[in-house]
């Protein structure tokens, strides 16, 4: 039996009638007076409201029953634009998605994201803007801003937490400084974080309980449990990179600490013994292609890399039970020396009861997940019931108040 998402009819507000709508469950005006139990005027009154928006468009008719045939309702993926950005140490992406969180145009190649904000922000906005041209799109379209940021972020701060992965932007209030050209609701949260949204949103919709694992000049996750995001308490959950690793021989960790798993298996860990076996690469993403195209020297550092991050994950596997290991980042890409070492070391470490329907997968968004995720993160803000019925109560708010100086203006004629 299918599950209902038509709240009663004293909760059918129309934004619970727009997530009707988007998720299929009402495709017509008689549908949703069925699900919700409107009556057909008050149906109608919040089907208007979402056209008005510009939400909610009347496309072909659907099956008639006898007389006029219904007009099928369709969530307008075109009625505006989000922007998106994926920040990181060695390569930041930028893209306009439609509402229906697809790419319309995108960029990468920011190498000033290490200079901070003052120096990146310029550039994202700037980018943004030749995107919005580029796709033929207005920045007054624009219904949100989503941004992933490596390192640590109070999500409902909107800012990345002290002491910052990337200099210079622990504690500034990102969403202020975006909003200025953008005047709308500005999400920030971990890179991680954002491309598990991706994954989860474009690839695997179907698994509920999933861990995204990026491995690359560091080593993070992000979770989805219950299919919902976990982001701990001060976001800190999924920072699996600075769990310290048995033997990892005294190595000094960027967080302070000696043996954490970044610093052992993360990238430059790997290309520092690489260079010390007389081999070179073009950073990380070189090792990987190495690894990718059969260097015995690349394969086995990539694989003993999975096998360090197994170790971590059968933790994780054994505390969480997902159903899906996705494994990203430069690393991901050299996905089967890496996942053969992950898989290695959670087969054998986790219980196998955990692992018996475990499915660890390449990222198949590549670079993409993180575009994604940033769309993904703002449209579960900005579609929700309660932001929908707030844009129509301010549009509302406005009518009235232009009607009621053109009142006043036309009573001073």
């Amino acid at each position: 039996m299918p599950r209902r998402h038509g709240p009663p009819a004293t909760a059918a507000t129309a934004g619970h009638v727009l997530r009707l709508i988007r998720t299929g469950e009402a495709a017509t005006r008689a549908e949703i007076a069925r699900v919700t139990r409107l009556s057909r005027p008050s149906v109608a009154s919040r089907v208007a409201e979402l056209m008005d928006l510009g939400l909610v468009t009347e496309g072909h008719h659907g099956p008639s029953r006898g007389g006029r045939p219904p007009g099928r309702l369709e969530f307008n993926a075109a009625g505006g634009v989000v922007l998106s950005a994926a920040l990181g140490i060695s390569r930041s992406q930028a893209a306009v998605c439609d509402l229906a969180g697809r790419v319309l145009a995108r960029t990468e190649g920011s190498p000033e994201v290490v200079q901070g904000p003052d120096t990146a922000l310029p550039w994202l906005l700037g980018t943004w803007e030749r995107l919005l041209q580029e796709c033929g799109r207005a920045p007054h379209e624009a219904r949100g801003v989503g941004i992933g940021l490596p390192g640590t972020v109070r999500f409902a701060l909107g800012r990345a937490e002290e002491p910052p992965v990337l200099p210079g932007w622990g504690g500034v209030d990102i969403a202020p400084l975006v909003a200025e050209r953008f005047p709308v609701p500005v999400l920030l949260d971990n890179d991680v974080n954002v491309m598990a949204l991706g994954a989860h949103t474009a690839d695997y919709p179907g698994a509920d309980d999933l861990v995204f694992v990026k491995v690359s000049t560091g080593v993070g996750a992000g979770i989805i449990s219950g299919g919902a995001l976990v982001r701990g308490t001060l976001g800190a959950a999924g920072e699996i990179g600075h769990i310290p690793v048995p033997d990892g021989g005294g190595t000094s960790c960027r967080c302070g600490n000696t043996d954490c798993l970044e610093a052992v298996a993360g990238g430059p860990a790997l290309l520092e013994r690489f260079h010390r076996a007389g081999r070179e690469a073009a950073g990380v993403q070189g090792l990987a292609a190495l690894a990718s195209d059969g260097d015995a020297d690349a394969v086995a550092l990539v694989r003993e890399a999975g096998r360090r991050v197994g170790e971590v994950l059968a933790g994780a596997v054994n505390l969480l039970n997902p159903e899906v290991i996705v494994l990203g980042g430069h690393l991901g890409t050299a996905f089967d020396p890496l996942a053969a070492g992950v898989r290695e070391a959670v087969f054998r470490r986790a219980t196998a009861l955990a692992t018996r329907q475990l499915r660890i997968v390449p990222n198949h968004s590549g670079g993409a997940a993180g575009l994604r995720g940033g769309a993904a993160m703002v449209l579960d803000h900005v579609l929700a019931p309660e932001e929908v019925n707030a844009a129509i109560a301010e549009r509302e708010a406005e009518a009235a108040q232009d009607g009621a100086e053109a009142g006043t203006a036309a009573g001073r004629g």
